[in-house]
């Protein structure tokens, strides 16, 4: 491992983190080309869907600026892609391009990829690396991890689903009558924005749709891609003048009931309808998630109420818990979710933290399922 290696990965490991907000369905992917005596030649990092990878960014600074790329080595955070989509292989670019070296964070887990980026690169006389080989664990993992959503649909055909709430330190979402707003402070709504950039859709339940009325689009903080807000309305009740309904961003509504005159209205007022009927006559949530793999939807992100939360994590479909804490108690109100009595400890389901960060006067805990 040299140190160059590291910074470079790094640094291209930050240009990526500019592609959210820009890239889904795309993975977002950065990457440095330079020279061993450490210049910098190009950067670059995935642009909107349809426009230039991260590799084909770099190159294309480079032919701007006159500089020649042959002999030298580009570091990217994912690996090049090898198949024809929107945009042309990644990987024949660099070939043509006539570089020495590749440094790759992590490998593509997208099944017309899956190394064939790097045997193509490989083939052709290129020096691979990949950033595990290189004593870059670490850089390996936050690779990984800026595209958790990406690998998830890749491997496991659903989203990475993040669930949000804001709470009291006595775990009350809201007073008796529904009040929710405001429970945590600026800063944390701010904060919460921003993983609702990083979301291909946000998820909400026709209970929060007709008490609170909400927008569920990103508006406190800059994005270039709005997310697809995702409704749960089993029998079609979303009022067709409801907030969610409105620009930005396409709304999709997923239901179990046979409503044509419903469905029509709704789909007069944009809504893409979803029929995905399960047991007792709501929406089968396993299929739902399916389906918005299906649709190239990367992460899921969760803003809903007590009861569809419980639905969530009853069916072992949350991957990850994003709560924000206020330091105050409410007493009796909603509850983060609506689980039920649990016939002993050892039914509770266990989570492990994976990060505590103050967020203003509140905090910002993230749990995973525990191993």
């Amino acid at each position: 491992m040299s140190h160059l290696d590291r910074e470079r990965l790094a640094q291209a490991l930050a240009l990526a983190e500019q592609a959210i907000g820009l890239s889904e369905p795309n993975p977002r992917v950065g990457c440095v080309i330079g020279l061993a005596d450490g210049r910098v030649l190009a950067t670059g990092h995935t642009q909107a869907a349809g426009q230039a990878h991260a590799e084909a960014a770099a190159l294309a600074q480079a032919r701007e600026r006159g500089v020649d790329v042959r002999g030298a080595t580009a570091w990217v955070t994912l690996e090049p892609c090898a198949h024809h989509g929107r945009t042309p292989p990644c990987a024949d670019a660099l070939v043509a391009a006539g570089l020495a070296r590749v440094v790759v964070g992590v490998g593509d887990p997208f099944d017309q990829v899956a190394g064939r980026g790097i045997s193509r690169l490989r083939a052709a006389g290129i020096q691979v690396d990949d950033a595990s080989s290189l004593g870059l664990d670490d850089l390996a993992l936050a690779c990984r991890e800026l595209n958790i959503g990406f690998f998830s649909r890749c491997e496991r055909q659903r989203p990475w689903v993040r669930l949000k709430a804001a709470a009291s330190l006595d775990g009350r979402t809201a007073l008796p009558d529904g009040t929710s707003q405001w429970i945590t402070s600026e800063p944390a709504r701010k904060d919460g924005h921003a993983f609702r950039r990083r979301a291909g859709a946000v998820l909400s339940g026709i209970g929060t749709v007709l008490e609170d009325n909400p927008r569920l689009d990103v508006r406190w903080v800059p994005t270039q891609v709005q997310p697809v807000r995702v409704i749960v309305d089993s029998h079609l009740m979303t009022p067709l003048d409801a907030q969610v309904l409105a620009p930005p961003g396409a709304v999709w509504l997923a239901h179990a009931a046979d409503e044509p005159a419903r469905a029509q209205a709704l789909a007069a007022r944009g809504a893409e309808l979803m029929h995905l009927p399960g047991a007792g006559g709501k929406v089968d949530l396993a299929a739902l998630m399916h389906e918005l793999a299906r649709r190239q939807v990367n992460e899921l992100h969760v803003e809903a109420g007590h009861k569809l939360n419980a639905s969530l994590l009853k069916a072992g479909l949350v991957d990850e818990l994003l709560l924000y804490l206020a330091p105050t108690f409410l007493g009796e109100g909603r509850e983060i979710a609506a689980i039920g009595r649990l016939a002993s400890l050892a039914d509770a389901p266990r989570w492990r933290f994976t990060s505590l960060q103050p967020c203003g006067p509140d905090i910002r805990l993230m749990l995973r399922p525990a191993l």
